[in-house]
Formats: structure tokens, sequence, C-alpha cells
């Protein structure tokens, strides 16, 4: 079998930075005078690891050095440390009901109203609760991580998975490992409305609102060639079937089994493509994977491209920037089904139809 797997175990520990040429004028020049942060520039940043389009259609990148940038379709402000962020690596753009944007930095989490950004201050617990208007967060990097962070509109929660049922086991495996086996690579929502969160050494954990459950399958997490994944990527497709890090397999869930045990009760069932498929590679790890509007899956590799999976046939789409390969972090389908790309050093890349092209306004 050989499969190419490059993806770093633990992209948090590259700084970037990138030279940019700004503007003398500031937000409150050129626009609302209320507000009174941020720094007109006159181009995106190289290092673009996340886009989010928020409900006024404005997109959002956070980049892994420079802040987080906003596009209006005219112009391009960019938030710093000098905003009040408090680190400017950015892993996660949300919005909430009120119009409210949340960045999660290696050195926090912050809320933007549209005028400041304040810093949310965390409060260890335990106790574990799912309501309608939480948003859920992470901070990729926090090498002490014991959960994920839950805010319900007022308190922001440090929460603490229970203990893993093969940690003793696992953490034998585990020597002068630098981080946190309970590091959360991904959070992910199903289609009921539980939460299911992807850990770097751990496996997946599950919380639906009543119990929090684990799951491990050595090679979602561990590569063949050795070396982590992590779980990067968790998706429920319309039949039920979950996709998790690699073509080799889905899964169903059993509720009622899971009911009984102590851990989410499951049966494999076979996954997509061949070596013949994936350029002689059995299978491929992808580090995210979203579905159009169509129903067509797309998976996102670190250096082999994008694959599109309708259902029958399975297409490849390398991105190239110029003739050089590129490499992937994030995939994003935003409100008009246009898919978006985050990089490591080549900006963003949007789909226009038949291939994906960097994306310069």
């Amino acid at each position: 079998m050989n499969i190419t797997v490059k993806l770093p175990l633990f992209l948090t520990i590259f700084a970037s930075c990138n030279g940019l040429t700004k503007t003398n004028q500031t937000v409150s020049e050129i626009q609302d005078s209320t507000i009174e942060i941020g720094t007109v520039v006159d181009s995106l940043g190289e290092h673009l690891w996340c886009v989010f389009q928020d409900s006024k259609n404005n997109y959002w990148f956070g980049s892994d050095g420079e802040g987080v940038y906003r596009y209006d379709g005219k112009t391009i402000v960019n938030f710093t440390t000098e905003d009040g962020l408090s680190g400017n690596r950015i892993r996660q753009i949300q919005e909430d009901k009120h119009g409210n944007l949340y960045f999660s930095t290696l050195e926090g989490i912050h809320k933007f109203d549209g005028k400041k950004i304040t810093s949310l201050t965390p409060i260890k617990s335990k106790e574990w609760k799912l309501e309608e208007n939480d948003l859920w967060f992470s901070i990729l990097g926090n090498t002490e991580a014991i959960g994920p962070y839950r805010y319900d509109g007022t308190h922001l929660y440090q929460l603490e998975f229970p203990k893993h049922f093969r940690e003793t086991e696992l953490n034998k495996q585990r020597i002068n490992a630098p981080y946190s086996p309970y590091l959360v690579y991904r959070i992910y929502e199903d289609r009921k409305g539980a939460m299911w969160f992807g850990t770097g050494e751990f496996g997946v954990c599950r919380f639906d609102g009543k119990s929090v459950k684990w799951m491990y399958e050595n090679d979602l997490t561990n590569t063949p060639r050795g070396g982590s994944f992590g779980i990067r990527s968790i998706y429920e497709d319309q039949e039920g079937f979950f996709w998790m890090c690699n073509t080799s397999q889905r899964f169903l869930f059993d509720e009622d089994k899971t009911a009984k045990s102590d851990r989410l009760e499951y049966t494999k069932t076979a996954g997509i493509g061949d070596a013949t498929t994936f350029g002689g590679d059995d299978q491929i790890y992808y580090s995210h994977i979203v579905e159009d509007a169509q129903g067509t899956i797309w998976l996102t590799t670190w250096d082999q491209g994008v694959f599109a999976y309708d259902g029958k046939n399975i297409t490849h789409y390398p991105v190239m920037d110029d003739s050089k390969k590129v490499q992937l972090i994030s995939m994003y389908r935003d409100r008009q089904d246009n898919l978006w790309l985050g990089t490591p050093e080549n900006g963003v890349f949007k789909y226009n139809g038949a291939r994906f092209e960097r994306f310069d306004p």
C-alpha cells in the first residue's frame, strides 16, 4: 500500500510573517464613523487558514500570523493585536444570531461586536450542556487542552472530556509528546444536533446532550507510514453514514447499542476509491470534507489537491499556484454554494466551476 500523507502533525508550530502594504486610512475614515478599529490594506495575506461568510455577506479570512481580514466586496480591512486580538494566528471564525463575530486564536477566544474586540474569559467546568444557540470552540495549539469550549452567549466554559477508555494504554505510546492527546482538531454538529469532537490522539468524542462518549480506530488517528494524522474531518452524509479522515471506510452508528455501552457503537462500511482513483494510493487522508447543493462530496488533502465524489464517480482537482503544487489547510462552502480553500502559504483559492483558482480581490 502506497499512501502519501505529508500533512504535519502539529500545524500550529509554524510561525508566519508577511509584509503587507497598509494605507494610511483607518476604517472609520472610509466607513461608519462608529467603527474605530481595523486598518485598510491593499491585499490579503499569504497565510490564510480559514474562510467565513457572515450574515451580511462579508468574507472573513483568518490568517496564521497577520490577524483576520474582512472583505465586503470593495475594501479589505485587517484586524490584529493592535485592535484587541490577543494573538494574530486565527483558527476559527464564527457568528452568533445577533451578528457578533468570534475569533479563536492561539492565545484565546474573542468577540467582535462591530465596534470593538473583547476577550472572553473561560470558566473551567465539567458540566456539559447542549443548548440551541451555543457556539463551540477549540484552541488548536493549546498544549494543555482538556476539552472544547462552549459559549452560551454570556459565559465561555472550558469543558473537560471524560477519561478515554484507552487513556492508560495510549499514553504509554506517547512518551514525551509535546501536546495534549485531548487537543481538539475538529468540531462538527450532526443532523440531529449532536456535537462531535475530533482529537489529536484519542479519536472521536460525541456529546448528544445526554452523554459524552468515545470511539477509537487506530487507522483514523495513525497513518500506515507512522505518525499521527488526528481526527481532522467528520461528516454525516444524507444517508446517515459518517466520513472520518480517510476514504477506506464509512461508519454507521448504532444508537440502541450505544445507549447501553460506555462508548460509541458502530459498524464499518466500504469507503470509496482505490489505487487507480488516487494515483497509486489505496486510500487518501483528507483534512476537510463538505457537501455541495448537488450532493457532491468534496475532500481536501494536504498536497494532493481536492477530490469530488458525486455518488458514482471521483474527480481529481489538482490545486496549483502557477506551476507549483499548493498545500491545503481547509475547505469552506458559503451560502451561494461557492467552495473556498485555505492554504498555509498561497492565500485562498475559489472554485470557478472547473478548477480552483487563486482569489485576489
